[in-house]
């Protein structure tokens, strides 16, 4: 496991589980909690567990949300960010979106208007959502090597979203975009004082590459450290993972000097 982005030996970590958790907390009455309210409960936990800084707070996806918001709502309390695949914004058309996962929901025979807890969960809807997903993400070329056959290759997708989609609580999808309506981290860099590795790949269509000379920009004129880094790959948004050996050693690089009093 020493290859790792974080080698379990030397770093402790503090990994949040929203997606799944957000099971036991529906919120189907529509009320929003945004980020940055996510955020300060994590904050209020560290706390609580005794713990007064972070080397870095690193995300991929979705998770690099919370990263960008860590830095500029508590820019003490870590020394560096890692956002990866990811933005230090949301998308402009995510009130769309939202409407969008409503209605896919809302089809379901097994929605209830969100109010289905003890009953069916709507795992038909899930897996299709989650197939679609996937595929945004890159999936079909991942898989090319293993499934060359496209009949199995689409079986094993099918598979891995239904997987997805059991353990999965239809809710989250709502509750996870309400969190990012209007959410924009830019106007507030000048607050981040964490160094910043800004990481995106050469084939990310959520996130292209072409967004990140901006980004680096706009952070380095608030007077943040910051570095791009591209990584190269055909996997797309679902690289991250699975290619974790080419971004490794520049995740190494990038902490040795903030870990080295640990030494």
């Amino acid at each position: 496991m020493n290859d790792l982005p974080l080698r379990p030996a030397a770093y402790i970590g503090a990994v949040e589980d929203r997606f799944f958790n957000l099971r036991n907390f529906p919120l189907t009455d529509g009320t929003v909690m945004p980020e940055a309210t996510v955020v300060a409960a994590q904050k209020a936990l560290l706390d609580h567990l005794g713990i007064r800084h972070l080397v870095a707070v690193a995300g991929p996806s979705y998770g690099g949300y919370p990263a960008f918001q860590w830095a500029v709502a508590y820019p003490d309390f870590m020394d560096a960010i890692v956002p990866v695949n990811t933005a230090p914004w949301a998308s402009v058309n995510t009130d769309k979106q939202l409407a969008e996962v409503q209605a896919r929901l809302a089809s379901d025979p097994e929605w209830h208007g969100g109010r289905y807890h003890g009953k069916a969960a709507c795992k038909t809807v899930l897996t299709n959502i989650r197939v679609e997903t996937l595929k945004r993400y890159g999936i079909e070329t991942a898989l090319a090597p293993r499934f060359p056959d496209p009949t199995a290759r689409e079986a094993a997708i099918r598979e891995q979203a239904a997987n997805w989609a059991a353990k999965w609580d239809a809710n989250s999808l709502t509750i996870l975009r309400r969190a990012l309506l209007g959410f924009d981290t830019r106007p507030d860099f000048a607050r981040i004082k964490a160094k910043v590795l800004y990481i995106l790949c050469r084939t990310e269509a959520l996130f292209p590459p072409k967004i990140a000379p901006d980004v680096i920009k706009a952070l380095t004129a608030a007077g943040v450290g910051a570095r791009y880094f591209e990584l190269d790959s055909d996997l797309g948004h679902s690289s991250i993972g699975s290619e974790h050996a080419k971004w490794s050693p520049v995740l190494r690089e990038f902490l040795a000097p903030l870990v080295a009093w640990l030494n």
